[in-house]
């Protein structure tokens, strides 16, 4: 094991002792997260670990916690953008020890926050429950979904969720409801608490299977015409302000196709930014920044990025 990066003798120490709480095979080190993102873009994290269970989740947050190491959870990286210096610290990837899936009765579902959010959405509608089909299209976890508020085609996880299960980093579990989440757009109160979501309880409504399947296909089909699917991409960029669209107003201005190197405004949809092979971190947040300013400067608009951005620049 070398730990490249790091100058803070504290922090190399930590890291250095990291194998005493979770088996070495399981960590990797200096890994470039252009790996494990969506936009296939981001520098090397110190630590990358992925527990096999909640129990060795617990150890490793309680662990990082005691030796005051930076942590950041992520799920399957869809929504966020890493720079290109990578992270300082450990990164925990949650995944497949947390995609369990239980029905119970009454159109309740127990579900791992690992889970994708297309497998959540296949699975219960095999059962013939409805409320799901708005997600099918939405990449990423049930838990990073939960944690921002995920929706598309008039749904949100607000109108599913009643409750969740969480860990916090002194290695407690608990329970909160829905109405302790403080769901609002493209927000829950996760986002502002050092919790990790480990499950999560929706209830769903018994429904026609040929009908939830229709609507499936009919958002899987408008999805695939209007998004750059074939691209590196983190989805919608911006969270979209009241009484505008920001696909449109990016249109406008002439920006659509633009690029910084091989940053692009995507040609099929204004609301992304796409990795056209190269893209390093600072050519996105450059597109970024010059939407935002140009958008600010036309229409007197603050458009505010729905991805969340970390690590050195």
């Amino acid at each position: 094991m070398e730990i490249k990066l790091v100058t803070s003798p504290e922090l190399r120490a930590g890291l250095r002792d990291l194998p005493q709480v979770i088996a070495e095979a399981r960590i990797a080190w200096n890994e470039p997260m252009s790996s494990y993102t969506s936009f296939q873009i981001g520098g090397p994290v110190d630590a990358l670990v992925r527990p096999v269970d909640e129990n060795e989740l617990r150890r490793v947050l309680m662990y990082c916690r005691e030796r005051e190491l930076p942590v950041f959870i992520m799920g399957k990286g869809t929504n966020i953008l890493v720079r290109d210096k990578g992270i300082r610290g450990v990164v925990i990837k949650v995944d497949h020890p947390m995609d369990r899936l239980e029905f119970l009765e009454g159109g309740q579902v127990k579900a791992g926050a690992g889970l994708t959010l297309k497998e959540l959405s296949q699975a219960v509608a095999a059962r013939g429950l409805k409320g799901l089909e708005f997600a099918i299209g939405i990449p990423g976890s049930l838990g990073g979904a939960v944690v921002m508020n995920a929706g598309a085609y008039n749904g949100e996880m607000k109108e599913v969720i009643t409750q969740v299960r969480v860990l916090d980093y002194q290695g407690q579990i608990r329970n909160m409801s829905a109405a302790e989440l403080g769901f609002g757009y493209r927000y829950s109160i996760l986002q502002a608490m050092e919790l990790v979501l480990l499950e999560a309880t929706l209830q769903l409504s018994p429904g026609d299977p040929k009908e939830i399947y229709a609507r499936m296909e009919d958002y899987t089909v408008r999805r695939e015409a209007r998004q750059p699917l074939n691209l590196p991409s983190a989805g919608s960029v911006f969270r979209r302000p009241a009484g505008h669209y920001v696909g449109p107003m990016i249109e406008e201005l002439g920006l659509k196709g633009f690029r910084v190197n091989d940053a692009q405004v995507s040609e099929m949809h204004a609301g992304f930014i796409v990795n056209r092979g190269q893209a390093t971190a600072a050519d996105i947040l450059a597109l970024i920044r010059l939407i935002q300013e140009r958008v600010r400067e036309r229409f007197g608009v603050e458009l505010i990025p729905e991805i969340k951005i970390i690590g050195e620049a």
